[in-house]
């Protein structure tokens, strides 16, 4: 028979224990992954990658940041793309194609490097170079051993790497130390190339070295190795150590141009054509102190210049008391113009003249008159400038330029950098005439004392020209206005005369003139033969009052165009006003 069914387990066995090993395994297994996990977020990488600066041979860096185009050559030999120097040092530098000649120009010195040629020039003075200029790639290369006369650039090249590190002068460089332990003096502190521990080792760091400390970044710092290497270490690996701020280049102060002694400058311009003004018909010109005789003028464009001083005319404005700063004109020649400033070596011809007349003359400025210029020669204008100027002033010369107000004009505004000029110049004399020029078709004054004022005070707002190097252009000229109506449409044309005209007129038709308080000036208006006759005056009255504008801005001093359009009196109006105290 067979024993009946039961859940009773059999004498002598023990129940199997399956719950207590799976907790066993699980907590093995959390083990594991907390390991794990600890292992993955935390337990430092120990792979290298070493930084290959994008497969550049010859890195440059400033500031932390690799630069788009490397140096050539090394230490005696090592040369740095032009764009360096532009966009780091000098935006001036210029690189000429048309003459394969770098161009820099500082406060007393013009410096001309040929590509390929060991032979450069200083103020036109040869000097011989180690290294040439070169073209590499479509990129002119300019070495820096001769720059560094000029620009105050310290550069660190590497020998491990061949990476070169900039600083520029003023710049303040914080240095950092690798972490020092005494334990373990030969472990190594870990550059990464992120920071974070999980993040590839960019450089092992003995402790002791030196790091460049570029940026802050929680619990990092990024920096710099000597030998261009750039990453991030815990700040925990890191000492603070010195400042290092790179020594400013001492600046030659430059010699501050003529001025009349407590007073402002009065210049008027003397037109000359064929030939000089016979001086003993000139009379007093009280106050006056510099004379500008329209005497050299743009030939053609191979940079010849047309002459016409007068050693007699010098001898009688110095003997006036009068300083002469001879008038450069292009001729208003825009073609020419534009081939003669085209190259250095058509400039500086021209330079050559300049300063040769001056010697020749022993003149004491030079007034730069160029007008109706192509747009497009806007930076050859402000290069010829920067060129000019070192020469003349190595002659004891003051340097001058003439300006309109700033207007819509291409040809006769827009053209002329007034900013980058001014700059460079000793004076800027601002042309604020004709607000209504020859061939408007309105109407209106030369110059109304308003329009006179927004054009001076732009010019020192907008273009950061100081007061101190300003000249208010004034007009010895009024215009006849004359407006004919022919089949219901008004024609109008003008014609400029003198101010004795003006006068004559005045006196010979019986007019009375009435004050025009927004123009500034005193007004006219009759008929004639079926005509209306306008006339804005420039008289005392209208010189009074921009004088005076002189004083409000403190502007240098007052320059009128031109000798011969005046009457008598006006010069003692400028000299009183300019001269009255408060």
């Amino acid at each position: 028979m067979e024993p009946a069914a039961t859940n009773a387990e059999p004498r002598g066995r023990k129940p199997r224990r399956v719950v207590p090993l799976l907790v066993i395994l699980f907590l093995i297994a959390m083990i594991g992954g907390a390991g794990y996990g600890y292992w993955h977020f935390y337990w430092p990488n120990s792979m290298h990658q070493t930084p290959d600066f994008d497969g550049s041979k010859k890195p440059v860096f400033y500031r932390g940041e690799m630069l788009r185009l490397p140096a050539a050559g090394e230490k005696e030999s090592l040369k740095l793309p032009i764009d360096v120097y532009k966009d780091l040092i000098d935006p001036n530098i210029r690189y000429e194609e048309q003459s394969q000649s770098v161009i820099i120009t500082t406060q007393d010195k013009v410096v001309r490097l040929k590509t390929s040629q060991l032979t450069g020039l200083v103020n036109e003075k040869p000097f011989t170079l180690r290294f040439p200029v070169e073209k590499i790639d479509n990129t002119t290369y300019v070495p820096v051993d001769p720059l560094l006369t000029y620009y105050k650039l310290e550069i660190r090249e590497s020998a491990e790497t061949g990476a070169v590190i900039l600083h520029k002068a003023g710049d303040v460089i914080q240095w950092g130390k690798a972490a020092a332990s005494a334990n373990k003096p030969d472990k190594l502190r870990a550059m990464r190339t992120e920071p974070t521990v999980k993040a590839p080792i960019a450089a092992d760091v003995k402790q002791g070295e030196a790091v460049m400390l570029l940026a802050d970044e929680k619990d990092w710092y990024k920096i710099q190795l000597a030998n261009g290497y750039i990453g991030y270490m815990k700040k925990s690996e890191v000492s603070l150590d010195r400042v290092e701020t790179i020594p400013v280049q001492e600046r030659k102060e430059p010699k501050a141009p003529w001025k009349p002694l407590g007073g402002k400058i009065n210049l008027t311009w003397q037109q000359v054509y064929n030939k000089n003004p016979d001086t003993s018909k000139i009379g007093a010109m009280p106050g006056l102190n510099v004379i500008s005789p329209q005497w050299f003028h743009l030939a053609d464009g191979e940079g010849n210049l047309k002459n016409n001083g007068d050693a007699a005319f010098v001898k009688w404005a110095h003997a006036q008391g009068y300083q002469l700063w001879a008038l450069f004109s292009n001729g208003f020649e825009p073609k020419q113009t534009s081939e003669a400033l085209s190259t250095y070596d058509k400039r500086i011809k021209m330079i050559k003249q300049l300063v040769s007349f001056a010697q020749m003359y022993q003149i004491d400025g030079i007034n730069i008159d160029f007008e109706n210029v192509y747009l497009k020669d806007k930076a050859n204008v402000v290069q010829f400038v920067r060129e000019l100027t070192p020469f003349l002033h190595e002659q004891g010369l003051v340097v001058s330029i003439d300006v309109t107000v700033k207007d819509g004009s291409e040809v006769y505004s827009l053209f002329m950098d007034r900013r980058a000029v001014g700059e460079v110049v000793d004076y800027m004399m601002v042309m604020t005439y004709d607000e209504h020029w020859a061939s408007s078709q309105k109407a209106g004054p030369v110059a109304s004392l308003s329009w006179v004022e927004k054009g001076i005070t732009q010019i020192m707002k907008e273009d950061d020209v100081p007061a101190s190097k300003l000249l208010l252009g004034v007009p010895f000229y009024s215009r006849v206005w004359t407006e004919e109506t022919k089949d219901g449409k008004t024609k109008v044309s003008s014609k400029a005369v003198g101010m004795d005209v003006i006068q004559k007129t005045i006196k010979d038709k019986n007019l009375t003139p009435t004050y025009d308080q927004e123009a500034g000036n005193n007004y006219v208006e009759y008929k004639e033969d079926g005509k209306t006759i306008k006339i804005w005056i420039e008289d005392a009255v209208s010189m009074k009052s921009r004088a005076e504008l002189v004083k409000k801005h403190d502007l240098a001093g007052i320059a009128s165009w031109s000798r011969t359009f005046e009457t008598p009196d006006i010069w003692n109006v400028i000299k009183e006003t300019l001269e009255k105290r408060p």
